[in-house]
């Protein structure tokens, strides 16, 4: 008997853990709450905006051109830049072989689909 309550209990506790709305009666948000955008789907936008950027880390320069393209984009979308320009200033505008334009280029391409998206159009 007690074997049979021990796989019971560890049964829901899977269940509970891979259906985490069943949990709470509802499917994860609040009645009469608008969902806003969380912080991993703005990542994973930002991301696709960067989809050119290079992961490969380069010697002596922390992070990688994808990753400062990703960190530049949530600057711009929360203004703490202004322009696209400003906000991926701090991207080398040496060529990288193999990849097309440079990371600096690619930065500015992006930045600028973000700001037309934010605005709606």
């Amino acid at each position: 008997m007690r074997l049979q309550s021990k796989l019971a209990a560890i049964a829901g506790t899977v269940v509970l853990g891979a259906f985490p709305g069943m949990a709470v009666g509802s499917a994860g948000g609040h009645p009469g709450k608008p969902t806003s955008p969380t912080t991993a789907s703005k990542a994973k936008a930002y991301g696709k905006l960067c989809q050119g950027e290079s992961k490969t880390h380069v010697a002596g320069t922390p992070g990688t051109p994808f990753t400062k393209c990703v960190t530049d984009m949530a600057k711009l979308a929360n203004g703490s830049a202004t322009n696209p320009a400003k906000a991926c200033a701090d991207e080398s505008k040496k060529h990288v072989a193999g990849q097309s334009g440079t990371p600096y280029s690619t930065c500015v391409s992006g930045a600028k689909k973000l700001l037309k998206q934010q605005a709606g159009g």
